[in-house]
């Protein structure tokens, strides 16, 4: 089958996107003045955006890349949570699996920009780990999303907010595993180890020196070689997928190694390449990509990306149309 004809089968499968998901939201306005209280800029508010970031974002771009997706996660019983299920109810994103908690608030991050400027980022989140309560209830919807609703794929999107614990990262790997779901996970280093057995891991370089504590020159293929035979002797996982940024991605699975030069670009912005990479890479997992096909088509969704201003998933039809 041709990467083409793989990827045209994207709108077959069924994603399930566990992770922490976050508002991002946007202040746009002007300063034209310094306030007479500090010597700060006063920002006269133009309008507002609020947009799915996080693990939110990781299923908006599985969804453009043609699948059906679901989400698990926490929100805060408060607006924003409210605010989150009805952004991903507008997009087609199922979201009977979010468990909505007293206890914490939801993520929000607001960015101030004016004239062109980002003037600030204000954060109004909880990072510690879920409690016993939430993390039974997570683990109760899990369940039923798996048994009911079989996902062809599962991503793990971790950005250290709390909602995936060591249990319940463990519990998930395992069940997914008796019911031979694969699993591909986007990691943070508080949890590097956590995801032993899982399908796919994907690291970028820099998580990947705080996780193994060790220098890796992107440059020299050796020291990649050696940092993913050290990762993988750990993590028992069947395949490493590793972001390099401007040097491209380096794939291994079954002693076969692939490195994925990147292609001249024009870089405009990188945010959101990454939730791109995972995205594309799980669902090559589904419809059964060959190791080569799957870090082809993902160095390319990540490149595609980088071309966009701001955090913006891509289409099957873009991706299709850049492989041709």
């Amino acid at each position: 089958m041709s990467i083409a004809e793989s990827i045209s089968r994207f709108s077959e499968k069924k994603v399930l996107v566990i992770g922490d998901v976050m508002m991002d939201a946007y202040c746009w306005g002007k300063v034209e003045r310094i306030s007479p209280e500090a010597p700060v800029p006063v920002v006269n508010v133009g309008h507002w955006d609020k947009r799915l970031g996080g693990a939110a974002n990781v299923a908006l771009n599985a969804l453009s890349l043609g699948s059906q997706v679901s989400i698990c996660s926490i929100l805060g019983e408060d607006v924003y949570g409210q605010q989150l299920l009805d952004l991903l109810s507008k997009e087609g994103i199922s979201t009977r699996a979010i468990v909505s908690s007293k206890f914490r608030p939801t993520t929000v991050k607001t960015r101030v920009i004016a004239g062109g400027h980002h003037i600030v980022r204000i954060d109004e989140e909880v990072t510690t780990l879920l409690n016993p309560e939430e993390e039974q209830a997570v683990l109760r919807v899990l369940v039923s999303e798996l048994e009911h609703h079989r996902p062809d794929v599962i991503i793990l999107e971790d950005y250290n907010k709390g909602l995936l614990t060591p249990h319940l990262i463990h519990e998930l790997i395992e069940k997914a595993r008796v019911l031979d779901i694969p699993t591909a996970v986007d990691p943070k280093k508080d949890h590097f180890f956590e995801y032993k057995g899982c399908t796919l891991f994907k690291p970028n370089l820099k998580e990947m020196r705080e996780g193994l504590k060790m220098e890796i020159n992107p440059k020299v293929e050796s020291s990649l070689f050696n940092a993913v035979k050290e990762l993988e002797d750990k993590m028992q996982n069947q395949m490493t997928l590793l972001t390099l940024s401007e040097y491209g991605m380096l794939i291994h699975s079954n002693g076969n190694w692939k490195h994925e030069h990147a292609h001249p670009r024009k870089v405009v912005d990188v945010s959101g390449a990454g939730d791109s990479v995972i995205a594309t890479a799980s669902l090559a997992l589904a419809v059964g990509m060959s190791m080569e096909d799957l870090v082809y088509s993902s160095n390319l969704a990540g490149g595609l990306v980088c071309e966009k201003v701001g955090v913006v998933p891509i289409t099957q039809e873009m991706l299709l149309k850049e492989i041709q």
